[in-house]
C-alpha cells in the first residue's frame, strides 16, 4: 500500500482522523499536511507526540508542490481536509473561494493525473432557504445562502464530474456539525455546539449566538471519523454517489442540548444572543435523510445526545482538569 495524504491535517477533522488512519494503516504511512510549518515534534490530544518526519507544508492552491509531495511520498490516497469554514467564509469571501474551489480543482486534477483515491468532505451548508428542511433527501434544491455552502456545492459538482468524466474514484460525505472535544473549534456556525461544553465546565455560563429553538444535524467525532473511513474502505461498486452522500447521526436544538448538560452540571446557565451566524442556521436544513449512505455502504450511527454529553463532560473534564462538580445524575 501507498502513503496517505492528509490535507489540512490540523484543522478540526484532522486530528482524529489522522489518528485513526495511524492506527489502521500504520503512523508512517500517513503524511500530514498543513500550511504552518512544524520545527519539532507535536503533539494534540487525538495524535499524542506525532513525528514531525511525517509533515510536510503545503497550500493546496500550490500544485507543483502537492504533486512534487505525491511522487516524493508515493501517494495513492487523499483526504482532503484543507478548507475555509461557514463564519469565516463570510468574512473572507474571496479567501473562501480560493482555498475551497480552486485548492479542491488542484486537488482533482493532481488525482486525474496520478490516478489517486480521494476524499472530500462537503456539507449541509449546500442546501439553502428552499430545501425540505425535514427528511432532506439525497437529491433536492441546494440554493445555499452562504459563500462556504456556494463552495461545497461547486466541490459536489468538481467531484462528480471528475468521477464520471475521467474515472477518478473521488468520495465524500455532506457532513453535519461536528461536536469535538480534542480539537478547538474552527470558525464553523456549528460551533456553539462544541463551546457550549467549554463554557459550562469552566464559567458554568455560556452566551449562545443562535437562539434556543435553532436545530442542526450533529454528529460526535467518533461517528464522523468512522464514517468517513468505513465510505473509504467500501468496495467502489458500491459508491453510487459520486457529489456526496447525505449522512447525520443526531437532530437537536441548542436549548436541548443546553438541557442535557444541565442533568449533569445543573447550575449551568444559558443566555441567548443571535449574531450573523443565525441567518446561516437558519438557512440550513434540520433533519437529513440519510438513506442511500444506510443502503449503499452500510452506515449506521452509534452516538445519539445523552451519549455525546456524557462523553464530551468526561472527557473535557479531563483534558482542562476540572472535576464535574454537581453532577445530578
Amino acid at each position: 500500500m501507498g502513503t496517505i495524504l492528509v490535507t489540512g491535517a490540523k484543522g478540526q477533522l484532522g486530528g482524529d482522523l489522522v489518528a485513526a488512519l495511524c492506527q489502521h494503516y500504520g503512523a508512517a504511512s500517513v503524511l500530514e499536511s498543513s500550511r504552518a510549518a512544524l520545527h519539532r515534534a507535536y503533539h494534540c490530544d487525538a495524535v499524542p507526540q506525532r513525528d514531525y518526519r511525517f509533515y510536510e507544508v503545503l497550500d493546496v492552491m500550490d500544485r507543483q508542490r502537492l504533486q512534487d509531495l505525491i511522487e516524493k511520498y508515493q501517494i495513492n490516497t487523499i483526504y482532503h481536509l484543507a478548507g475555509v469554514l461557514s463564519a469565516k467564509g463570510e468574512q473572507q469571501p474571496d479567501r473562501c473561494w480560493n482555498v475551497n474551489v480552486n485548492g479542491l480543482y488542484n486537488v482533482l486534477e493532481t488525482a486525474r493525473i496520478y490516478h489517486l483515491k480521494l476524499f472530500f468532505p462537503s456539507s449541509i451548508a449546500v442546501f439553502g432557504p428552499h430545501t425540505p428542511k425535514l427528511d432532506t433527501p439525497q437529491i433536492t434544491i441546494e440554493d445555499p445562502s452562504t459563500m462556504y455552502g456556494i463552495t461545497k456545492v461547486t466541490g459536489e459538482l468538481l467531484c462528480h464530474y471528475y468521477a464520471h468524466r475521467y474515472g477518478v474514484d473521488v468520495r465524500s460525505l455532506r457532513l453535519p456539525g461536528i461536536i469535538s472535544y480534542s480539537i478547538p473549534p474552527g470558525g464553523g456556525t456549528t460551533d456553539f455546539a462544541v463551546e457550549i461544553f467549554y463554557a459550562a465546565l469552566k464559567d458554568r455560563h455560556y452566551t449562545c449566538f443562535v437562539r434556543p429553538e435553532t436545530r442542526l444535524p450533529m454528529m460526535y467525532m467518533p461517528d464522523a471519523v468512522r464514517a468517513v473511513l468505513e465510505l473509504m474502505q467500501a468496495d467502489e461498486a458500491a459508491i453510487k454517489i459520486r457529489s456526496s452522500y447525505n449522512i447525520t447521526a443526531v437532530s437537536f436544538s441548542a436549548a436541548e442540548l443546553v438541557s442535557e448538560i444541565q442533568r449533569y452540571l445543573p447550575d449551568f446557565v444559558c443566555d441567548y444572543a443571535p449574531d450573523f451566524r443565525q441567518a446561516i442556521a437558519d438557512s440550513w436544513v434540520s433533519e437529513v435523510d440519510d438513506s442511500k449512505a444506510r443502503a449503499d455502504w452500510g452506515w449506521r450511527p452509534e452516538y445519539d445526545l445523552p451519549a455525546i454529553v456524557e462523553d464530551m463532560l468526561k472527557q473535557l473534564s479531563r483534558r482542562l482538569d476540572v472535576p464535574l462538580k454537581n453532577r445530578n445524575r
